[in-house]
């Protein structure tokens, strides 16, 4: 089984890529074992079907270099933060130990992605208490809480609380998310229109790392929110 330091989750599948899809493959690059858990399979988008789009996850984990992509199957649009599926990712968390999950964010055009942000923000402290028991193919689990919850930025403008240095490594976020072909702008594509197939849309992705970058004078950052104080050792660990 395999101990993961970062465990990303997304209501589905290309939330994560398009959310910290820069700040993972860095990660990965740092040496960090990092995995993404997939709520649903999207099979309610406009573009493509779930077949299409498993396929597409399976590539873009591939770009990424993560370490593990599941899919947890829930009901895209119609999911609900409630025990039974709160307990499908106290299972993933008990399953794999991250110290750190990031997770969709807290408010957002899509209903699913706020949904999915308090999901899992409430599963990853339910999985910390003992008496709430899971098994893992017939064996029982033991109880994990990671360290930390942070909520990546999606569609709307949510101010950070922290943004990450990106530099060097947006261009492999743009190649896992144009993994999904089916989604994303294609001047060649018959599909009908949506709010991410335009050619805006996926110049976004690098003018808004560009904009954040700008902010703490680098050339590409992503922003996260946090669920309580963050700490250093020092005031030199800050710039």
């Amino acid at each position: 089984m395999t101990k993961l330091d970062i465990l990303a989750f997304g209501a589905h599948p290309d939330d994560v890529e398009l959310g910290c899809g820069a700040t993972v493959a860095k990660e990965v690059a740092n040496g960090k074992k990092v995995g993404i858990v997939d709520l649903t399979r999207g099979e309610l988008g406009t573009r493509g079907s779930a077949e299409i789009r498993d396929q597409e996850a399976a590539a873009a984990a591939k770009i990424l270099g993560v370490s593990i992509r599941e899919n947890l199957g829930m009901a895209d649009g119609f999911f609900v933060n409630d025990r039974e599926h709160q307990l499908k990712i106290i299972e993933m968390v008990r399953k794999y130990r991250p110290e750190v999950v990031l997770c969709n964010a807290i408010d957002d055009r899509h209903i699913d992605h706020g949904k999915g942000s308090k999901l899992v923000s409430d599963a990853c402290f339910l999985s910390g208490l003992k008496k709430i028991e899971t098994s893992l193919n017939g064996k029982p689990q033991e109880h994990w809480r990671p360290k930390v919850v942070y909520h990546y930025i999606q569609w709307k403008n949510i101010e950070p609380d922290f943004v990450v240095d990106v530099s060097g490594f947006i261009d492999k976020k743009t190649e896992a998310v144009l993994a999904y072909g089916s989604q994303f702008y294609d001047p060649k594509s018959n599909e009908p229109e949506t709010p991410i197939s335009s050619k805006n849309f996926l110049d976004s992705i690098n003018y808004r790392a560009r904009d954040l970058g700008r902010l703490i004078g680098v050339s590409h950052a992503e922003g996260f929110t946090a669920e309580r104080y963050i700490a250093v050792d020092n005031l030199g660990d800050l710039r």
